[in-house]
């Protein structure tokens, strides 16, 4: 019988929301009030504002198990990690947790700015109750995962954001918890390096502990856990087979072929350099698309933002994803070559970008907004913050009457074959 490593049963987080406009509210201010009007200081109280971050949350999850945590900004994700980290308390419920707990919600993570590298790995290590004779077993493996050889004695408020992020990770890693809790910072991390972490956290896994893991990279969450939890507005959604979460999510998330900043509020685009104002599927006359299309079609996606401080940084375009999971590509209007570049200009801006013909296989897909600052900020992050589309490719796969359906494989590309003369063929080596 497996062991229960996390019981979470009716659990609730509640927030109040502070009115920005007047966060202080002393009792000086309210005794004068009273003194003013009294009718009109009791009538003028409104209770104050809340909102349920987490709300009626049930799950359990057995020793040893990978569980991926999944949903949109301001699911409720980062707070449940947070309660199981023992960093805050639930409103109502409980959450039980048993064992050792090392975890990474965000770079550096319970590291003290003014301490070096080597201090804070003791400093961790005790933290989370180990002798400092464990930590220093694992000191020299941990500092040379984080590859801060040369630094390790110097202050960490002097790091790099890479430095500091490496350094978290491998010390929540290493110094060996029962349970591994990791919020997405391995975003911020080069392809290399976050190779590296999922490969440690696998590793992790096998030594039978028990890792929750958030990411808004669906390919991670398929590749390292077992199990998938998603939560919703607070709630939880699904959990179950990673496959069966993931699939469901991706189709759940998006049924619309067109978005607007009109639309529900929360989504943290708005930016001074390109603030998504629309996005949508077109047909070829740029009308927009319903129902279904078929892979021969001309299908467009249409990008229209406000522009109000134009950044030579500025780089637009769209993902595609299976309904799977699987990124199938990204494409950016500075793929092309530099002079055809927009030229973004203050105001309202349109582009749009052309999905190739006859290259979707028969199903649905995701398409999700990019947009950042090259290598700098991202303004619309798939997975994350990307305003997302569904695009239902049905027919037109081929030219041949012979096989009109479906094929075997995620994209069904037509193309070009030639026959070549007899006795021409180039020697083969």
């Amino acid at each position: 019988m497996s062991e229960t490593a996390i019981r979470v049963e009716g659990m609730g987080k509640q927030y109040r929301i502070v009115d920005r406009r007047n966060p202080y509210d002393t009792l000086r201010e309210r005794i004068m009030d009273f003194a003013r009007s009294p009718i009109a200081a009791l009538r003028g109280r409104e209770p104050p504002k809340t909102f349920w971050a987490l709300k009626n949350v049930s799950f359990e999850v057995n020793r040893g198990e990978v569980v991926g945590i999944i949903g949109r900004n301001g699911a409720g994700k980062s707070t449940l990690l947070k309660i199981l980290s023992r960093i805050s308390e639930p409103s109502e419920g409980q959450a039980e947790v048993q064992g050792r707990v090392g975890s990474l919600l965000e770079v550096g993570t319970g590291f003290h700015m003014e301490l070096t590298g080597r201090e804070n790995v003791f400093l961790n290590g005790a933290i989370l109750g180990m002798k400092r004779a464990e930590t220093a077993r694992k000191f020299d493996e941990i500092v040379a995962f984080a590859q801060v050889e040369e630094f390790i004695d110097t202050p960490i408020k002097f790091y790099s954001t890479g430095m500091y992020m490496r350094l978290g990770f491998a010390v929540a890693a290493h110094l060996e918890p029962d349970i591994l809790i990791v919020d997405e910072v391995l975003a911020v991390g080069d392809a290399e390096f976050q190779k590296k972490c999922l490969g440690k956290m696998g590793d992790v896994a096998r030594g039978g502990r028990t890792v929750l893991f958030v990411s808004h990279q669906m390919n991670a969450v398929r590749a390292l856990c077992s199990k998938a939890l998603w939560l919703v507005r607070g709630q939880v959604a699904d959990f179950s087979d990673t496959e069966a979460v993931i699939r469901r999510y991706l189709s759940d998330e998006s049924d619309a072929s067109a978005w607007s900043s009109d639309g529900p509020p929360g989504e943290g685009l708005d930016n001074p350099h390109f603030s998504p104002r629309r996005f949508a599927l077109v047909d070829s006359g740029l009308a927009p698309l319903t129902g279904s299309a078929g892979a021969d079609e001309k299908v467009g996606v249409l990008i229209e933002g406000d522009v109000a401080t134009p950044h030579a940084a500025l780089t637009v375009g769209f993902a595609v994803t299976a309904a799977t999971g699987e990124v199938l590509f990204w494409s950016l209007a500075t793929d092309q070559t530099r002079e055809r570049w927009p030229v973004y200009r203050q105001g309202i801006n349109r582009l749009v970008g052309w999905l190739p013909r006859r290259f979707l296989n028969e199903g649905d897909y995701i398409v999700e907004l990019v947009a950042s600052l090259h290598l700098t900020e991202w303004l619309s992050e798939p997975g994350r913050n990307a305003p997302r589309l569904r695009l239902v490719v049905r027919g037109g796969l081929g030219a041949s009457p012979y096989w009109m359906h479906a094929r075997p494989g995620l994209n069904a590309p037509l193309l070009e074959f030639e026959s070549l003369p007899a006795g021409n063929s180039p020697e083969l080596p």
